[in-house]
């Protein structure tokens, strides 16, 4: 039996995948050293590698708390600074390593 892209199971068990990568990635993100960091990034690619090849979506959760640019883990505190535009109704995240701004609205 051979199996397709896009077969429930195989899409199941991707996404799966995808999440275990982006919990080992924040993790590694808490450690704070250099290996570590670059391990989380790479993390997070394979995660996007794998949602574009099976062409399944990013768990919100990944969506939200990984910068587009460089594929750093944002941990507030930690890497990032959190802001509140409250005339905009939404949550601006600044990566602390290339300063891109990921915004997430709230109602």
């Amino acid at each position: 039996m051979v199996m397709q892209k896009r077969d429930p199971v195989v899409m199941q068990v991707a996404g799966q995948r995808m999440s275990r990568l982006f919990e080992l990635a924040r993790q590694r993100t808490v450690q704070q050293d250099s290996e570590s960091q670059r391990l989380a990034r790479r993390y997070i690619k394979i995660a996007r590698a794998i949602g574009t090849h099976y062409k399944v979506e990013l768990p919100k959760q990944m969506k939200e708390l990984a910068c587009k640019k460089c594929n750093a883990v944002l941990v507030p505190g930690l890497n990032c600074k959190v802001r509140i535009a409250s005339s905009k109704k939404y949550v601006v995240y600044v990566c602390g390593f290339c300063s891109t701004e990921k915004h997430i609205f709230y109602k």
